[in-house]
Order: structure tokens, then C-alpha cells, then sequence
């Protein structure tokens, strides 16, 4: 599809394009790795870039090395685009406090994902336990173990007490730089 073309003519980042044909970031991406659009999608792109549906479907032709335009057009890119620590873009016009606050509930959401898949997992091969060797309670090893690192993970990420917080950076910083 020649979508990232006609994108990257127009110096549009994913995200621009995504807020003005109301088409999600995801979809966008999806599309221009050379998955297929739905019809609903490609009418949204069409009538953003004011073009016919067919012309988007149209598979890019291959071409030289990247002109000087196209490098402005990324360039331009690149400048909109910020990531944070985890490699996430962010939205430029969020405050650094607001950035902190979201890379926080992340942190969050990823434990608690941690936790689900660790009781699904539990649960499954208590199962397993119960059905094949019910005289041996096994499954508390691969629990324990687990539930080891889950138990780190959720102290990192709600700072219950924290090894290697700010304090810490910040005195292995000063160490580091007084070597130089």
C-alpha cells in the first residue's frame, strides 16, 4: 500500500494521521507493514489525503535511496516524535509530570498483567498437579519460584522500599563522575 508515501509526502507523523482520519496509531502502523485495510479504514485515509480509494491500494513502486524531500519529511518526523524511557512515544505537549504519571500507571499495568498470567499459569498446572500426581504436591516449586520474582516486581513498582531508587542514582552518579 502506498499509504506511508503519501504520508511521509505530507510530513504527517503516524499519530497526526491517526488524529485527523480518526484511524488508530495501531491500524496505521499495521497497514504500512503491509497488512489489509478494512473498506472503512481506506474511505478514512481517502478522504483525509482527498484521493480514491483504489489509489491507496495501490502498492508503492520501488524506487532509489530516500530523496531529499523524503529525508525532510522525516526529519520532521522524527522532531514530532519523542519516546520516553521505555521506548513509548509520547505526546510532546505532555508536561514532564504528566509523562512521569504515565510511565507509572505502565508500570502498573505491566505488573498486573504479571500477576494474571502467574495465577492463570498456577492455576492450570495445579491442575495438571492434581490430575496426574495427586500423592506429590509439585506445583508449589515452580509457585514458589515464580511468586519469587512476582513479589520483586510488584516492589519495584510500588516503591514499597526501594535498593536502587533516585537516592541511589543519584549517590552512584556522584561517585561516578568525582573518578572522571
Amino acid at each position: 500500500m502506498i499509504l506511508r508515501k503519501i504520508r511521509l509526502e505530507r510530513g504527517w507523523s503516524q499519530e497526526q494521521l491517526s488524529e485527523l482520519s480518526g484511524v488508530s496509531t495501531r491500524t496505521i502502523q499495521r497497514i504500512e507493514r503491509g497488512k489489509k485495510a478494512s473498506l472503512e479504514t481506506l474511505k478514512c485515509l481517502a478522504a483525509v489525503f482527498e484521493t480514491e480509494i483504489n489509489h491507496l491500494q495501490q502498492e508503492p513502486e520501488m524506487t532509489e535511496p530516500l530523496t531529499a524531500e523524503d529525508r525532510a519529511a522525516l526529519s520532521k518526523v522524527k522532531e514530532w516524535m519523542h519516546y520516553d524511557d521505555d521506548g513509548y512515544v509520547v505526546d510532546p505537549s505532555l508536561s514532564a509530570e504528566e509523562r512521569d504519571a504515565l510511565s507509572y500507571v505502565r508500570e502498573v499495568k505491566g505488573f498486573y498483567a504479571h500477576l494474571i498470567t502467574f495465577v492463570a499459569v498456577m492455576l492450570a498446572l495445579l491442575v495438571i498437579n492434581l490430575l496426574t500426581s495427586p500423592e506429590y504436591f509439585w506445583v508449589v516449586w515452580p509457585a514458589l519460584g515464580w511468586g519469587i520474582g512476582l513479589v520483586v516486581h510488584g516492589i519495584g513498582v510500588f516503591e514499597i522500599f526501594s535498593l536502587f531508587g533516585p537516592e541511589w542514582e543519584k549517590k552512584q552518579m556522584e561517585k561516578r563522575l568525582r573518578k572522571k
